[in-house]
């Protein structure tokens, strides 16, 4: 249950000086955010160690091939779920990320409870057919993913051998395999989200994906332990839980993942206020133990290696990652003494805004790293408050000012020019998945997607230059019906401040890239690596304890993770 003192920290306090929504809400600003101690990810591990979970194979029905079946059953808040993983031959020429693939290395589905055998059989051939199966409310999730062909294939082989695979090889890619996507919330047919919403500790955003995506992790073990002890027999070794510890799950995530942060509002405000509030409330912190100096001197001296260890072939993000580099040396440098000041966290913060988005966004997720007894209850407030209602009583004259106070941002974009119009989103009939047009090149913009909110805004405008000010929204929309989106757009945004994206979506400048990295740090990835403006390479629970190690102490303790005997650094 949630306490009394958390439910008054889910409303903004007063006493808080929280930063400005045309501070942390530009696109720039939400495109330089980093994994932070309450991103999905670490909240579902701490929770699993919370609770000493212990992760069971109930199934493993895999061949000399590692091709077949698997189940693995964890309980979690009093109940049990399970993935069931299908693993099968792939041709090399049939592995691709694309969206559009229709066969894969292996597919996953969460499962409500621990199935039977009947159900492992009847999920068999829907599972691997993923959105082309049938479905019923006990299969929460579905995923599918793709072998790192040459990491696996080297693990398998050293393994087999009795020996640990090269921890170079093993740094340079980070995963065994790769997900080319994590359905959720009711897709083709599975778990709607409010079947699962009321479980303890489902109500959390996208629990149920990451849980899936833990549990892939552990089937990646799984099979190639499997598969070397298949070709090595007694020679045989498994993979140690220390270099465990450096594999992930790698993502490739595109477009399809950008409009959701336009469609609920509400939660990205629940979100982005649950972190402007965690930080807040730490820098308020007076003063810090020798112990807390410590921790964060050390934490310091790790994300300077991990900045190091984090290499791309994005030319832009090599130069910003550079500068992080530089400029974290510095802070480095710094912060034996800055930490024994009077509120030493916030003196940090201060040192960093001014120093670039990306700087801002990772000091904000060093200070609030140990400060998890202050702040950890706030994960309960990540769910949406409600829908956006509309207000038919107000007047036009209070929603005119409502866009003045509210909206500068989009009033200060110059709509006549070209540009400012040159995109258009749009879903796409063969895979019901989000994509971007150009609107001078491309067709299928009546299928566009309502994220031009500069525009709405300025149409509203003019529907009401020449209303009396008593007018109220009601009448308003009694002649203009086509005003009602942005009308309770911006009623909505009156009362959650950060549930409006400040830059222009549909414009020339609009880079997608942005909203998958702002998205992705809360689902807690790491090793962010654009790969275009439109999509990027990701890894999920790298540095996460092993199942088997859920109950160490130091299970909490892995942000920023680095790998030792890595040489592949930047200097």
């Amino acid at each position: 249950m949630i306490s009394e003192a958390t439910m008054t920290s889910c409303q903004k306090d007063d006493a808080l000086v929280l930063r400005p929504a045309e501070d942390v809400m530009r696109l720039s600003a939400l495109g330089a955010s980093f994994p932070h101690r309450l991103s999905f990810k670490r909240t579902l591990i701490r929770q699993l160690h919370q609770q000493n979970a212990k992760m069971t194979v109930i199934d493993n029905s895999l061949d000399e091939n590692g091709y077949g079946m698997m189940a693995l059953s964890i309980p979690f808040h009093g109940r049990i779920y399970t993935l069931i993983a299908y693993s099968r031959a792939l041709a090399d020429e049939d592995r691709t990320d694309r969206v559009i693939a229709t066969a894969w290395d292996a597919s996953f589905c969460l499962f409500d409870g621990v199935p039977n055998a009947d159900d492992m059989a009847n999920l068999s051939d829907q599972v691997t057919h993923q959105e082309f199966g049938k479905y019923h409310e006990k299969v929460m999730t579905l995923s599918r993913a793709n072998k790192s062909v040459r990491l696996f294939s080297h693990v398998v082989d050293a393994l087999a051998k009795g020996q640990q695979p090269d921890i170079e090889q093993l740094a340079k890619i980070g995963y065994l395999m790769r997900t080319t996507a994590v359905y959720g919330n009711g897709k083709f047919g599975i778990a709607d989200r409010d079947v699962i919403k009321d479980y303890d500790g489902l109500n959390a955003p996208f629990r149920a994906e990451m849980l899936t995506v833990y549990l892939i992790r552990e089937f990646t073990f799984q099979l190639v332990n499997h598969l070397a002890r298949q070709k090595g027999g007694t020679d045989a070794t498994s993979l140690s839980p220390a270099l465990s510890r450096h594999l992930g799950v790698g993502n490739s995530t595109g477009l399809g993942m950008a409009p959701f942060l336009v469609h609920h509002p509400n939660l990205l405000n629940s979100w982005v206020m649950v972190r402007e509030t965690a930080l807040a409330m730490v820098r308020q912190t007076d003063s810090l133990s020798l112990q807390e100096q410590e921790l964060y001197i050390a934490l310091g001296q790790r994300i300077a290696d991990h900045l190091r260890q984090w290499q791309v072939d994005d030319a832009n993000y090599q130069v910003i990652i550079a500068d992080l580099i530089i400029r974290w040396d510095a802070l480095c440098a710094d912060l034996p003494a800055l930490l024994k000041q009077h509120r030493p966290l916030d003196k940090i913060m201060l040192e960093a805004q001014n120093q670039g988005d990306d700087f801002a966004a990772l000091a904000a997720s060093f200070v609030m790293e140990y400060q998890g007894p202050l702040i950890d209850e706030l994960e309960e407030c990540m769910t949406e408050a409600r829908a956006p209602a509309l207000e038919p009583a107000m007047v036009i004259d209070d929603l005119q000012k409502l866009i003045e106070k509210h909206y500068r941002w989009a009033l200060a974009i110059d709509l006549c020019k070209p540009q400012s119009r040159q995109q258009f989103w749009y879903v796409s009939e063969e895979k019901l998945e989000p994509r971007l047009g150009n609107a001078y090149a491309e067709d299928g913009q009546e299928r566009e997607m309502p994220f031009a909110m500069a525009f709405y805004l300025a149409d509203l405008q003019k529907v009401m230059a020449d209303k009396p000010a008593n007018m109220t929204v009601a009448e308003l929309l009694m002649a203009h019906p086509e005003c009602r989106y942005i009308i309770r757009r911006i009623q909505n945004n009156a009362h959650f401040p950060y549930a409006e994206i400040q830059g222009n979506l549909v414009g020339e400048e609009c880079r997608p890239i942005d909203l998958l990295r702002f998205k992705l740090s809360f689902f807690g990835a790491s090793k962010f690596d654009p790969r275009s403006d439109r999509w990027t390479r990701i890894t999920l629970f790298q540095g996460a304890p092993s199942a088997g190690e859920l109950s160490d102490k130091t299970a909490d303790d892995w942000s920023f993770w680095v790998i030792d005997g890595f040489a592949g650094c930047q200097s």
